[in-house]
């Protein structure tokens, strides 16, 4: 099987696999690891690679096209997202016990929202396409990168912990996000 796909190497310990809602296959690797090993490991996942590359080809069929969202738009979702989620991050950040650096309104094409290392968040302006608990679910998520920088069971529990039902909301904004996404790009 011939897997086409995008590689970005990192100081990362471990290769992932990230299946894009166009269906692109992303690819992250350690910089030490040979293209024969990353090969290899394609191979040995080829199966799961192809169903949901496949999957995402028919969400993309099956997403209605929504009109491409305009510069005045945008900047009106920001700034609606600059007085929403501010206030979701104060309210849950007690509940996960963790405090917070800045917080940043970004228009983004992949993301939904991200943590840094110090604490800093980003909150892409198209979450204010979603309903209000499905923004609850990413910054309650992006939160518990305070407590866990990775996606380990026990992150997810400390999600649960907060938001019990979180994937309800998780699994709407995989099933919803990509056309709600495909409104930046086009």
């Amino acid at each position: 099987m011939n897997i086409s796909y995008q590689l970005i190497r990192s100081n990362r310990k471990t290769l992932s696999i990230e299946i894009k809602p166009d269906g692109q296959v992303l690819v992250r690797a350690p910089r030490r690891i040979t293209k024969r090993e990353i090969d290899q490991f394609l191979l040995s996942k080829s199966d799961w690679i192809e169903k949901h590359v496949r999957q995402a080809a028919e969400r993309s069929a099956a997403a209605p096209k929504a009109d491409i969202l305009t510069p005045d738009e945008i900047r009106a979702l920001a700034n609606e997202a600059l007085k929403d989620l501010p206030d979701r991050v104060r309210r849950f950040a007690p509940k996960v016990g963790v405090s917070y650096g800045g917080i940043t309104i970004r228009n983004q094409k992949t993301r939904w929202g991200s943590c840094s290392s110090k604490g800093n968040l980003n909150f892409n302006c198209l979450l204010m396409l979603a309903p209000p608990e499905v923004r609850d679910y990413v910054v309650v998520h992006e939160l518990c990168h305070r407590r866990e920088m990775n996606h380990s069971p026990r992150f997810w529990a400390e999600v649960g912990r907060v938001l019990p039902d979180y994937e309800v909301q998780k699994a709407w904004l995989k099933e919803h996000g990509p056309a709600i996404m495909a409104r930046m790009t086009g």
